[in-house]
């Protein structure tokens, strides 16, 4: 295979074109009357989603190199180191969970309806350890690393991230008696709308979609969810449906008070994958390597971001709290800043 043909076919994977390729090539269009066809068919959506934020961007020249640049050169490294432990992974959970199930579903609407809420606290227990476990934070940092919103960050992952997040949501999934077609079926809505709601300014000016704001999690919640401001910290942690998040009292609005600010808390080297990528894999090591003892060791690993052995922790749960009881202390209301409309949580 030439490096021409390779290009092509990595061209077609991520346009998702090659359903609509081969029905055009054989004349036949019968796989549109099959769930398959039709989930091969709409493939190309999220791709032509970004074709078009980044036509508009170039029209309005609100675009730069590094808002894509990132993303797309960890996109591409993840196809050569990752391309297939995350299908392995899911097909070993299945194999080991499924007969632990503490019950049996079926496919119907009600317990779709049901699978789809396990789904949601299955990603909820996964994407909360990804922030409150400083090792699994490195994995998930490079996600949260840009400092511009756009589709391509929703391709912004560490390699090994998609395997330890489908061994946490599937197995789980599977103890909780969901089918494994309908499982499929869920992974395919759920990363599709899951990628969407990465929409920048580019695209999607005010991300709140108006009244299905209060329902599901939109483009603003995970613009919310992305920043780096005290108010927004750690909020948002469910993909499409907001009740994992009202439960946990981690759900919160996109305030107009309060623009978002991208990217993670410490500086990052503008443009430098190396630093997007490894960056909090060597701050960890380094921190491990200072740290006396071994359980302070240990803890470096499985503590929150930002916890210090010194106490002077600077965790989002303490940037947080100091930022709220600041703004309590500063709240008055001959001010013409109204700070105290600002919702904390909803």
């Amino acid at each position: 295979m030439d490096i021409f043909q390779i290009l092509g076919n990595e061209l077609t994977d991520f346009f998702g074109v090659g359903s609509w390729l081969e029905m055009f090539r054989t004349g036949d269009y019968s796989r549109l009357h099959t769930l398959d066809g039709i989930l091969g068919a709409i493939g190309p959506l999220i791709p032509l989603l970004i074709v078009l934020e980044f036509i508009n961007a170039l029209a309005h020249r609100r675009i730069s190199g590094r808002h894509y640049k990132n993303s797309m050169l960890i996109y591409m490294f993840n196809r050569v180191l990752g391309r297939f432990i995350s299908i392995g992974m899911v097909a070993f959970c299945i194999g080991f969970f499924k007969p632990y199930a503490f019950f049996k579903t079926s496919s119907t609407w009600y317990w779709f309806i049901y699978s789809y809420v396990a789904w949601e606290l299955s990603h909820f227990v996964y994407h909360y350890f990804g922030h409150k476990v400083r090792l699994f934070w490195c994995l998930h940092s490079t996600h949260h690393a840009p400092e511009h919103m756009n589709l391509t960050v929703g391709f912004a992952h560490f390699f090994l991230e998609a395997p330890y997040a489908d061994f946490i949501r599937t197995s789980i999934c599977m103890l909780l008696g969901v089918q494994p077609p309908v499982l499929f079926l869920i992974m395919f809505i759920d990363g599709t709308w899951g990628t969407f709601i990465h929409a920048g300014e580019n695209l999607l000016k005010d991300g709140r979609l108006g009244p299905l704001r209060h329902i599901i999690l939109t483009p603003s919640h995970h613009r919310v969810h992305h920043a780096r401001n005290p108010l927004y910290m750690d909020t948002n942690f469910c993909n499409l449906l907001n009740v994992w998040d009202r439960i946990f009292k981690t759900h919160q609005y996109e305030e107009y008070e309060v623009p978002v600010e991208y990217g993670i808390t410490r500086p990052i080297k503008n443009g430098s994958f190396w630093d997007v990528y490894f960056g909090e894999f060597y701050y960890l090591i380094k921190d491990v390597y200072q740290a006396p003892g071994l359980k302070n060791k240990l803890l470096y690993i499985i503590m929150p971001p930002g916890w210090s052995h010194t106490g002077q922790h600077k965790t989002a749960t303490a940037v947080k709290r100091a930022f709220l009881k600041g703004l309590n202390e500063s709240t008055n209301p001959n001010k013409s800043t109204n700070t105290n409309k600002i919702r904390m949580y909803e």
